[in-house]
């Protein structure tokens, strides 16, 4: 195997400490052309979808990638803006935004960035970058806040296999998972109480998940149980009976049984059980995306509203909200304990061993 060397490091260089945020990424443009890249990255992950790999690569390259490319650039089309994509834009303020705060709070020293797990910017380029900064302690704060192999663990693989290809490894420390972190709870249901301020309170409040197959849980996977934990915590912060909220999952592919209730499915039927207004918040999605702005933005508030359904309200995802960032920032906090450089004598150290070296060469 041929390593990733670092030839050229300056050893006068101060050694700083790295936080990397990681989303799940999004096409570089709404074409189907982009559309066939960014899918085939994302469904050929092992981790998204356990099936036998001959078996799926003959229906992911000879049937799926014929069709959904075109599909799917239709969807993401209507979200896109001249921002480009909500998810891309929204995790670039979210990375400016805890920068500025941490250095507010005299975290100095810091180099933060994000990259995406599929599509760009991408692992590879993001970590060089890093390092070449002088990054050898980083913090890796993947946006899921409730783990699953599908994310979490994905997320990590793709991290294991740069450092693999590398001769010089950074500390490295990760964070699988937030979801009962008191702070982005408080964040999420702050952000509901907002709404209601301003639009008063529905029939009901939907928090909706991105789903996963449901034989995934069988074999273990923490998903489900972390979404209704994190859903309760919500409903316990702002008072809410059983009665009063719902958690469902969205977002299902294929034909297999996925984690229920299915958010779909539940708006169709809720009208005809006399909840006539709902309100949707997605604590899942640490940013706004296609799954939300379009799926549930759109795409179910039609079929609530053709069910019977009279009001229906998507409350926005937290993205660069200052309570989104203070929750953010102080995890990051609570993760880097123990991690603080006193950069002068290192440097002193260094350049007293490399002249020492150098004479002896002489």
């Amino acid at each position: 195997m041929r390593y990733i060397n670092t030839p050229n490091f300056n050893h006068q260089q101060s050694d700083k400490i790295g936080i990397l945020l990681t989303n799940l990424g999004t096409p570089d443009e709404p074409t189907p052309k982009a559309l066939k890249r960014y899918l085939k990255q994302f469904l050929s992950d092992p981790r998204v979808v356990e099936v036998p790999r001959l078996l799926w690569w003959l229906i992911l390259n000879c049937v799926i990638l014929q069709i959904r490319p075109r599909r799917s650039a239709q969807a993401y089309a209507t979200v896109f803006t001249e921002q480009g994509s909500p998810l891309l834009f929204h995790t670039q303020a979210q990375t400016d935004a805890i920068r500025q705060q941490l250095q507010q709070d005299g975290v100095n020293d810091l180099v933060v960035d994000f990259a995406m797990r599929y599509g760009n910017p991408n692992f590879d380029s993001v970590i060089d970058n890093m390092l070449k900064q002088g990054v050898r302690k980083l913090l890796v704060l993947p946006l899921y806040p409730q783990y699953s192999g599908a994310t979490s663990a994905s997320t990590f693989d793709e991290l294991a296999q740069n450092f693999m290809r590398r001769r010089w490894l950074p500390d490295l420390r990760f964070i699988s998972h937030y979801p009962d972190y008191a702070p982005f709870i408080n964040a999420a249901a702050d952000r509901i109480r907002q709404h209601w301020q301003q639009h008063g309170q529905a029939d009901k409040l939907i928090l909706s998940y991105h789903g996963i197959p449901k034989r995934y849980l069988t074999n273990g996977d923490p998903y489900h149980c972390e979404c209704y934990k994190t859903s309760r915590l919500i409903a316990e912060q702002l008072g809410l009976t059983k009665d009063q909220y719902l958690t469902t999952f969205q977002s299902r592919f294929g034909r297999e049984e996925w984690l229920k209730p299915y958010t779909d499915m539940t708006l169709k039927a809720l009208p005809a059980q006399g909840v006539k207004s709902v309100q949707i918040f997605c604590p899942g999605f640490s940013a706004d995306c296609l799954e939300t702005i379009e799926e549930i933005g759109e795409e179910n508030k039609e079929y609530f509203l053709h069910a019977g359904g009279e009001r229906y309200e998507y409350i926005s995802a937290l993205n660069a909200e200052p309570q989104h960032i203070s929750a953010l920032c102080q995890l990051i906090k609570d993760n880097l304990h123990g991690w603080q450089i006193n950069h002068e004598p290192e440097r002193q150290q260094r350049a007293a061993s490399l002249q020492q070296d150098q004479q002896e060469t002489n």
